[in-house]
């Protein structure tokens, strides 16, 4: 047999699958409760509009479905985008937008774009695997800023910047992070923004859970504090709509964003077109906020009822954890233990409930943790504290 390992590329090698995608694959068992992931609850798809939808647009329109499409995007798919981007002051005189293939996708194009072999990226410490991985294909290196409850800390970000006066590019999710659930007020915000100003670093802000607030009060993108083109923002409909759609955007200065478009017509040729005219079409036809009114009132039942499951259950004094006032996620630390996280894990799934070790997120990968990600968007409240009992009894035993 061939030793593909000879043919690998140097930047391809070193790199692994996601290990959440990897637990999803032990997670065949029906009886598994998954607190691990990181999917929007289903049972808020608008199937059956979509449904109707999607009928109608192939018996009247099947050409401009299934013919090829531009790469910037569908015109009236970019207009619903860019109002979802102007709804919080994120589309500027002289910005351009560009559909993607999930927002994921305008992540890795950007970060293609933008960073040569060995240039320097700030990271959150931790963050979103996903973004994570994508640098790391471009062989940049990751410097990892510490987080608190307030996310991203400022004092943490000027030493890195200082320490690295030569990087070009800062990467982070303000609002609802993944996978930490907190957001980062508004004065920190400003601060960020002035660094990379003083320190000529680009910003991409990442923000596919600001729509999921539901509670406290919402805090402006870093994007409409920007006023000299720094910050690439990064939009998404996975999660208020369907993340099976694949349909996200990104929102900069044409004259970066007409780079980018080469970069997608070269990756992807443009997003389907079918899923835009859908899109469209449901913005169209209904309102898309009272739609994700729904989510935000889910998703709060959900969150108190893992927050008061965790309070009840949890080994009394051995944890901390964060308390999301939106998104999907919470993070979960356990100070001074020196144990392997994975034991956890897989007495977790001994039990039939699964989490993420928090070494996911992490700049270093093989440096151990004590921390790990809880997600209650995906299963039914009930699940939800079935699961947490589960948790809680390993943790008791462990601890």
């Amino acid at each position: 047999m061939i030793d593909y390992n000879d043919f690998f590329a140097d930047r391809v090698k070193p790199m692994k699958g996601s290990a959440i995608r990897e637990m999803f694959k032990r997670m065949a068992d029906p009886e598994i409760i998954s607190l691990a992931g990181g999917n929007p609850a289903s049972e808020l798809f608008p199937g059956d509009e979509l449904s109707k939808i999607a009928g109608k647009i192939l018996m009247t329109s099947p050409t401009l479905a299934l013919q090829y499409g531009t790469t910037d995007g569908y015109p009236k798919m970019k207009d619903c985008a860019r109002a979802r981007a102007e709804k919080v002051n994120s589309y500027r005189d002289g910005d351009a937008i560009i559909i993607m293939t999930g927002a994921n996708q305008g992540i890795d194009l950007t970060a293609k774009c933008i960073l040569n072999k060995g240039d320097k990226i700030i990271v959150e410490s931790p963050s979103f695997i996903g973004s994570l991985n994508a640098f790391r294909t471009y062989e940049c290196q990751l410097v990892g800023v510490d987080m608190d409850n307030d996310g991203m800390r400022m004092d943490k970000l000027e030493e890195a910047l200082k320490a690295n006066p030569d990087a070009k590019l800062l990467y982070t999710i303000p609002t609802f992070q993944n996978p930490t659930g907190t957001t980062m007020p508004l004065e920190r915000r400003k601060r960020l923004l002035e660094l990379c100003k003083e320190y000529n670093v680009l910003i991409i802000e990442d923000n596919p859970y600001g729509d999921l607030r539901f509670s406290g009060e919402d805090v402006p993108t870093i994007k409409s504090l920007d006023t000299e083109g720094r910050v690439i923002y990064c939009g998404s409909f996975s999660k208020i709509l369907s993340p099976g759609m694949r349909l996200g955007y990104i929102v900069g200065p044409a004259a970066l964003l007409e780079k980018i478009e080469i970069l997608k017509q070269v990756n992807d040729v443009h997003t389907p077109m079918l899923t835009q005219l859908m899109c469209v079409e449901f913005m169209k036809k209904y309102n898309i906020d009272d739609y994700i009114e729904k989510n935000r009132a889910l998703y709060g039942k959900k969150c108190k009822a893992m927050l008061d499951t965790m309070e009840e259950c949890f080994p009394k004094g051995k944890l901390e954890w964060t308390v999301p006032e939106g998104g999907i996620f919470l993070w979960c630390t356990i100070p001074g233990f020196e144990g392997d996280m994975n034991d956890i894990v897989n007495k977790c799934l001994e039990k039939k409930v699964a989490i993420v070790p928090g070494s996911n997120f992490a700049i270093d990968q093989s440096l151990p943790s004590n921390q790990f990600r809880l997600n209650y968007s995906s299963v039914p409240i009930e699940k939800i504290v079935e699961g947490v009992k589960r948790l809680g009894e390993v943790l008791t035993e462990v601890l």
